[in-house]
């Protein structure tokens, strides 16, 4: 069997072989110019898809950037509006011991409830502060709207009880600002567990200044009655009514009954009665409302004074509550601002780990890419002079 090699075929086989030196010569060309050794999918399947994954996730931790810096705004200026009601409320408290100054006029009262009703307009301000983007930093999941309105005198909530979660790093969650319902509304009073008042019909001259569980732990919520029935006497009765222990009554001497400690103060009249019980909510506004009362009650008769005296003492007790309740809800704002910074390394982290193996797949090595160039080139120039030298050829030159 005869072989023929024509010259057609030779010269196909040189054309295709300088073509694919100059198409490598291209792409080398390519990567070199980009630095990207990926300059199409086909040039590493494996490595171009795994490198758009590794994108995806860059892409995604961008995004929990940006959810960390808005929630770190929302809560930065939650720490600042509750800042500011902390040092409202001192001011309050700073007022009712002022108030409580039996050698204060009735202008004087007056000022101190004047300026009370001020406090109240500045913390309901503080309740309707915005983030900066018209959203409002203590209406819950509905905070397109301001969450608290003063219609009559009374302070309405109008958000919900919704406290969002943040995704900030993979897997890690913050809570968003705290609803308001949460930190102006639902303020436990008393000392927080247990709250106690003197009765408004009372005529003797008894204050209640201190209510507490004695630390016996013995206390089981019920609710009892101290009714005096004498100037020096008084009983003990529980929720039915029922005598449950007696004893003699001096001026601030403790008196202890079913796990608590109460302390009375002055000249309490026979039949004068003073309630302990289980500690209520109330809101913060409520408590100035009902401070502003105590304030403008009739203090012509030892009785009034002796109610007003009582009124403050409760406010006195109801306003400490509400103050720690805003340092309760800083420390939980600052816990999640620094779980926020905690995300934020995670996510340096994961991104830096990230870019590294995406430069690995990527990047060009230049000194490997220079070299087959070069390599690339210096075959294209011995294709194109063989293939010069081969055109020459001819059998009439071998037969000269």
């Amino acid at each position: 069997m005869n072989t023929r090699i024509s010259s057609s075929m030779i010269y196909d086989r040189s054309v295709a072989l300088m073509q694919s030196k100059q198409s490598k010569l291209s792409h080398l060309e390519q990567q070199l110019s980009t630095g990207s050794k990926i300059v199409t999918a086909k040039d590493d399947p494996v490595g171009a898809g795994t490198a758009v994954g590794m994108d995806r996730m860059l892409a995604e931790l961008e995004k929990l950037g940006a959810n960390a810096n808005t929630v770190q705004n929302r809560l930065g200026l939650q720490e600042n509006a509750l800042a500011q009601a902390g040092e409202l409320l001192q001011r309050i408290s700073d007022l009712t011991i002022q108030a409580n100054n039996a050698s204060l006029s009735s202008d004087d009262r007056k000022a101190v409830s004047s300026e009370l009703k001020s406090i109240k307009q500045q913390m309901l301000a503080l309740a309707n502060t915005t983030d900066g983007n018209g959203r409002y930093l203590f209406g819950g999941a509905s905070d397109g709207d301001a969450p608290f309105t003063l219609s009559n005198g009374v302070v309405t909530y109008n958000g919900d009880q919704i406290q969002r979660k943040v995704e900030v790093a993979p897997g890690t969650f913050v809570s968003d600002a705290q609803p308001g319902s949460e930190i102006f509304l639902r303020i436990r009073t008393g000392d927080g567990t247990v709250d106690g008042s003197a009765a408004a019909t009372n005529t003797g001259k008894g204050v209640l200044t201190d209510l507490s569980r004695d630390g016996s732990g013995s206390w089981d919520g019920s609710s009892y009655t101290v009714r005096f029935t004498a100037a020096d006497s008084y009983e003990i009765v529980d929720a039915s009514n029922t005598v449950v222990s007696t004893g003699t009554y001096t001026s601030g001497d403790n008196i202890t009954f079913g796990g608590l400690r109460m302390r009375i103060e002055g000249e309490p009249a026979a039949g004068d009665e003073f309630s302990a019980g289980q500690a209520q909510s109330r809101d913060v506004f409520s408590t100035i409302d009902r401070l502003v009362q105590a304030l403008d009650m009739d203090v012509s008769t030892e009785a009034g004074r002796t109610a007003q005296q009582n009124g403050l003492q409760a406010s006195l007790r109801d306003v400490s509550r509400a103050a720690e309740a805003m340092i309760d809800a800083r420390a939980a704002g600052g816990a999640q601002l620094k779980t926020i910074d905690d995300a934020a390394s995670l996510r340096e982290a994961n991104t830096v780990t990230l870019k590294s193996s995406l430069s690995q797949l990527r990047d060009v090595d230049y000194a490997e890419a220079i070299g087959q160039y070069k390599l690339e080139g210096a075959a294209l120039q011995a294709a194109q002079t063989i293939f010069t030298q081969m055109q020459s050829m001819s059998l009439f030159n071998m037969i000269r």
